[in-house]
Formats: C-alpha cells, sequence, structure tokens
C-alpha cells in the first residue's frame, strides 16, 4: 500500500511538473497574456448568500492558516476566504491561481473554493483544494483584504501577479477583467 500512495505522489508531482515544462511558446509565468472577456462565475456576483453548504474540512488538523490571518483560528480565516470566494466571483473569477490548479481545471481562484453553483448563483459544491493549499488561501486572502479596503478587480489583479507571478510557475488561464 505504501508503494502505491508514494506513486501517486510522484506520478501527481510529475504531473504538475510536465504542466509547467509543457507549455507552449510564448506562455510565460504571468497571466496577464490571457485575453479579455468574462470570467465564467462572474455572473453570479456579488451575491449574499443565506446558506452554504458544510465547508469541506478533512481530517488534516490544523488547515493552512492564511499568511495575513492574525488572532483568528485558522479554520475561522480559512471560512472567511471559502465565504468571500463563493459571494463574490466576479472579484476571484479575475484572479489567477499560481499554486499548479490550473493541472486540475480551475481558470481562476474563485475555481480553487467553489466546486459547483445553481443556476442562481448558489454555491451548492465547495472545492476541497481550498482548504490544503496555502498559495490558494493567502491569492484569496489578499484579493479578498484588497477588495475590502476598496480596491478595483484591476489593481488586485495587478498586485497578486506582481506578487506570486515572479516566484510560482505555473498560474491558471485567467482571463483579465473587464476596463471600467
Amino acid at each position: 500500500m505504501k508503494r502505491i500512495s508514494a506513486a501517486v505522489v510522484i506520478g501527481v508531482f510529475l504531473l504538475a511538473l510536465g504542466g509547467w515544462v509543457a507549455r507552449p511558446a510564448g506562455q510565460g509565468a504571468r497571466a496577464s497574456t490571457q485575453g479579455t472577456q468574462a470570467a465564467p462565475n462572474a455572473k453570479y456576483g456579488p451575491h449574499k448568500q443565506a446558506a452554504l453548504p458544510p465547508l469541506p474540512f478533512g481530517p488534516r488538523d490544523p488547515v493552512p492558516r492564511p499568511a495575513n490571518c492574525v488572532n483568528r483560528s485558522s479554520q475561522a480565516c480559512v471560512a472567511d476566504v471559502f465565504k468571500f470566494a463563493a459571494e463574490h466571483p466576479e472579484v476571484l473569477g479575475y484572479v489567477p491561481c499560481f499554486c499548479g490548479c490550473e493541472n486540475l481545471g480551475h481558470r481562476g481562484n474563485d475555481e480553487c473554493f467553489v466546486k459547483a453553483r445553481a443556476a442562481n448563483g448558489d454555491v451548492t459544491a465547495w472545492e476541497p483544494h481550498g482548504t490544503e493549499c496555502q498559495v490558494c488561501l493567502d491569492v484569496g486572502q489578499q484579493a479578498m483584504q484588497m477588495y475590502s479596503s476598496g480596491a478595483s478587480v484591476r489593481e488586485i489583479r495587478a498586485a497578486i501577479e506582481k506578487k506570486y507571478a515572479g516566484t510560482y510557475h505555473n498560474h491558471t488561464p485567467t482571463v483579465q477583467p473587464p476596463a471600467k
């Protein structure tokens, strides 16, 4: 059983590495090369939600703590980011993630947390990857804090790209926010 587990871990690592190595020419680490169009879930936000599904906290304890989370439990900080993702796909849908989750099919940081929505935009299923990934959480929390401070989606994206694109080789294929 341990051999199978090690093989799976190595396979996932190689798949993630392969996604970086096999990137077509012209696609650098900066997510800003993507065209401007509507983010897939942006039409749902801002969207206050009366009831959210239970968060997908697994057996892992403690969950990663977002970098700027102080004086609160890790789970409370992570729950805040998940709620922000649920209610603000018009922000996180235009913010790239840099952890390599494009290999999971993610197109923006919102998909690190939300797996499925109802036709009215209510979250019906969470993406558990967001509970375990420090990069996803840090990107989501920075976007949430900047949005709460009044930053535009373009400013949020620019700040996150500046912080992460030079450090990480992967990024989601996230569209640019519309010019306003």
